[in-house]
């Protein structure tokens, strides 16, 4: 017997960061029942109170059914039909650890969030294996794409990506997001999404060095080109499908990623292009570079499963081990002359 699409209305969004935001007040609009769950009580009472996120979106006025909370509780959980999580990669395992006596399987888990955890070198969906267990994990739903805050926020045409091993619960997340400015497909790999989501920040901390050295698109293309070719091999073995890596994404997200001053990740690498040091980058963005922390994790992945990136050795060089920018880029160009594609027989 096949599962059973879902329909759920009342949604409780963890994280009131920018895509936590977007996504809450996306849904609102869309005249579901949505609860934003923040860390921050006075991020809370301007939410319910002035319908506007002091510190992500600011300029974007929420809909006024948005409500914030700043507990969890029991109470709260019993009413929640599907859990969006949004928070930063490396505060998810507090936050989720606990609500798991909270949870179950009836409830449609949905992951926006995009990185590596560096203790355990876990993506989400094996972080929610571990703290729910591997029944809700196969039913969780990564939600990831070409999808920048604001302009989701500001209802620009947006497609994304709605992935799980569970056709139905994939489908119930997309009927639950869809709408005519946010277009959402289904998936069947939510693993590859997970990955492309993960590595494609790491390879925009490239982009942005090599526009803040001053190269131009050649050097750009390169870098894109490549750093999908690192991405796709090593979530190949990790068992992904590598067409997933050719999707919105994986090769969209990517673009979008490596090619704005709106990502800050391609923020940072521009800004080590531009001579800063890492700890003065970091204090100007304002706020997290999932890929500062995923470089770390995606050289352990690497290493682990025996993949050779460059691209992703260098970026980690300049971050963790103080290697100068310049002198990353030049490992990288004098590497030695290889075939584009290597099949295996």
């Amino acid at each position: 017997m096949s599962e059973q699409t879902i329909s759920p209305a009342n949604i409780l969004v963890l994280g009131a960061g920018n895509f936590g935001t977007c996504l809450a007040n996306h849904l609102s609009h869309e005249g579901k029942n949505v609860t934003i769950w923040a860390r921050d009580k006075t991020v809370v009472e301007s939410i319910n109170k002035e319908h506007k996120n002091p510190k992500y979106l600011s300029t974007i006025n929420l809909s006024p059914t948005l409500k914030a909370i700043n507990t969890i509780d029991a109470s709260i959980m019993k009413t929640v039909e599907a859990l969006v999580v949004a928070v930063p990669m490396q505060a998810m395992r507090s936050v989720l650890n606990s609500l798991a006596p909270l949870f179950n399987s009836e409830k449609i888990l949905i992951c926006s969030v995009k990185g590596i955890e560096i203790s355990t070198g876990s993506l989400p969906l094996q972080l929610y294996a571990e703290i729910f267990g591997s029944n809700i994990s196969k039913q969780a739903v990564v939600l990831s794409g070409p999808s920048f805050a604001i302009e989701v926020a500001q209802q620009l045409p947006t497609a994304v990506v709605a992935a799980s091993h569970s056709p139905a619960r994939a489908k119930s997340v997309q009927n639950l997001f869809h709408a005519p400015h946010f277009r959402v497909y289904t998936s069947d790999d939510p693993i590859g999404l997970e990955v492309a989501a993960a590595l494609k920040n790491v390879i925009a901390i490239a982009s942005g060095a090599c526009a803040g050295l001053g190269l131009q698109m050649n050097s750009m293309a390169a870098i894109i080109t490549r750093g999908l070719a690192e991405m796709t091999h090593l979530g190949v073995k990790m068992g992904a499908n590598p067409l997933t890596f050719q999707g919105l994404g994986g090769v969209g997200d990517l673009f979008l990623t490596c090619s704005s001053s709106k990502s800050r990740n391609y923020s940072l690498g521009f800004q080590l292009g531009q001579g800063r040091t890492v700890a003065e980058a970091l204090e100007t963005l304002g706020s997290v570079s999932e890929g500062y922390t995923t470089a770390k994790a995606a050289e352990e992945l690497s290493k682990r499963y025996q993949v050779e990136n460059p691209i992703i050795h260098q970026v980690h060089n300049v971050l963790y081990n103080k290697r100068p920018i310049k002198d990353a880029l030049m490992q990288l160009i004098t590497r030695d002359a290889k075939a584009e594609f290597k099949f295996s027989k």
